[in-house]
């Protein structure tokens, strides 16, 4: 016969416990209005400021006219992908795109980080970053000069 009455309150005794997680904001504002930004560093440093052990950590762009994404460190890579996106991916020509008769000038940022990505994940083993060799994280800016943020999330165990 099932029990009545009142439900007991507080956690379920089976109940998991919380996820440990840490939120941090990173702010951009460019000088111009493309540009490459490591940010390796502040995403380990918060990775450190979270306890976390084992885990993973979620970077991810919080406008859609810009990136976050993993490669190499490397200047001439950089020009390559700045060429790149602007050569073959999405041109800077305010006129060849529907999105820019709405009155706005970016529809190329928006397919640049369409095409690039707007987040990463990449995991956390013994407390750190577990990058391969050369791999580094990056913000990719395609339509800055304003405001812009980054969220970094870090989930785990501590």
């Amino acid at each position: 016969m099932p029990a009545t009455g009142p439900l007991p309150r507080g956690p379920h005794p089976e109940a998991p416990t919380p996820m440990p997680a840490h939120t941090h904001y990173l702010w951009f504002e460019t000088k111009r209005r493309q540009e490459i930004i490591d940010i390796t560093d502040e995403v380990g440093n918060q990775v450190r400021a979270s306890g976390i052990r084992e885990g993973f950590v979620l970077v991810s762009a919080m406008h859609i006219s810009a990136s976050v994404f993993v490669n190499d460190h490397e200047s001439g890579l950089w020009h390559d992908i700045l060429d790149w996106l602007e050569g073959t991916i999405a041109p800077w020509e305010p006129s060849r795109y529907r999105h820019n008769e709405t009155g706005e000038d970016n529809a190329a940022a928006h397919l640049r980080s369409l095409t690039v990505g707007h987040e990463v994940i990449v995991p956390i083993t013994a407390g750190r970053l577990d990058l391969g060799p050369w791999q580094r994280v990056f913000y990719g800016e395609w339509d800055g000069q304003r405001r812009k943020r980054v969220i970094i999330k870090v989930l785990g165990e501590t």
